[in-house]
């Protein structure tokens, strides 16, 4: 028997959905450092560090609508 979308208990619900902060946040750290450490290797700042913390902020409200729409379809299978 596998849990569905319907099935899960609030306590998992409510974990998932505070989990958006942390990976929000990570996702911009991690484009930042990838960036910045390319451009010091490669002498070239601040392009990259440019380019990699736009892809980090992508990345991240990325995940912030795909946890949203989740959400929205669990509830509206709830109700």
């Amino acid at each position: 028997m596998t849990k569905g979308p319907e099935n899960r208990s609030p306590f998992r619900q409510f974990f998932e959905v505070s989990m958006v902060g942390i990976q929000f946040a990570l996702s911009i750290f991690v484009g930042f450092a990838i960036g910045y450490y390319l451009d010091k290797w490669l002498k070239t700042f601040p392009w990259l560090t440019a380019i990699f913390l736009i892809l980090g902020i992508i990345a991240a409200f990325r995940e912030l609508f795909r946890v949203a729409r989740k959400q929205d379809e669990s509830d509206k299978k709830g109700d």
